[in-house]
């Protein structure tokens, strides 16, 4: 036999801190966590149910969420730990950033607190927080293990890039997205998106945008957004101009949708 190793209470200590706050982020933010069903339209006759996470940001019934887990639907049924099912429905939808807003019949649901993810460092630990199984959430730890990544996103024939999106190595199980990414005072930093990879999870940041577009959606049931509506490609500049600016290439149009606001005021692209 091995002779045993007596372990001391300093090196228990670690452990147990990283235990008490993913216990206590945990009972935070569990009550503010909804798992979502919805029910999708294909064709005239099939329908197709499908699901999520949601977070209650207001006490009044209104819900955060991942666009695409209600995409094709404007109801549905979301489910508490404390045993309670609420009917919400979308009060508005933002593919773009895959955000969404919903709306449950309730006035005394507990809200997650929103933080900022502009503070986020790499290697600080989050929490991910869903309710994939209705009234049994959902909860793994990790650390940030990247920023500033991209998640392209679609909206019929419009292309966006969701900018400083979050990476973290916090496991994301299905039924997950839509749910809450908390910093380590239970704060919410990110809505979690999309699974990257294996052990690799995306979350929507929490920040000065995300905060306009959520605030629209609530007021419009929609983010409007300014385009120009050309498309260009890199050129390079006379020598006597590159001189001048400092610079070798420019960029120049090529391109013009029909229906873009250039076109208005008869802008024509060089080709």
């Amino acid at each position: 036999m091995g002779a045993l190793r007596l372990v001391s209470l300093r090196e228990e200590a670690p452990l147990d801190a990283y235990s008490r706050v993913v216990t206590e982020v945990a009972r935070k933010l569990s009550p503010s966590v909804a798992n979502l069903r919805v029910s999708r339209r294909l064709g005239r006759q099939a329908r197709v149910d499908g699901g999520g996470s949601g977070v209650v940001i207001t006490p009044d019934g209104f819900v955060l969420t991942s666009a695409h887990v209600v995409e094709g639907t404007r109801r549905g049924v979301a489910s508490f730990v404390d045993g309670r099912e609420l009917t919400v429905e979308v009060v508005g939808s933002d593919p773009l950033s895959d955000l969404a807003v919903l709306r449950a019949e309730s006035n005394d649901l507990v809200p997650a607190e929103l933080g900022d993810a502009e503070s986020l460092q790499v290697g600080q630990l989050v929490v991910a927080i869903g309710n994939p199984n209705g009234f049994a959430g959902s909860v793994t730890a990790g650390v940030v293990s990247a920023l500033g990544r991209s998640l392209p996103t679609r909206s019929g024939s419009a292309t966006r890039i969701v900018d400083n999106v979050i990476q973290t190595d916090a496991a994301l199980n299905p039924g997950n997205s839509g749910g809450a990414l908390a910093d380590g005072t239970g704060r919410v930093v990110g809505i979690n998106t999309a699974v990257a990879g294996v052990g690799l999870g995306l979350a929507v940041p929490i920040d000065e945008t995300t905060r306009r577009i959520v605030g629209a959606l609530m007021t419009e049931g929609r983010f409007r957004r300014a385009y120009i509506g050309i498309a260009s490609g890199a050129r390079p500049l006379p020598p006597r101009l590159a001189t001048a600016l400092g610079r070798e290439s420019g960029s120049r149009s090529c391109r013009s949708s029909p229906a873009a606001p250039p076109t208005a005021p008869g802008f024509a692209p060089r080709t």
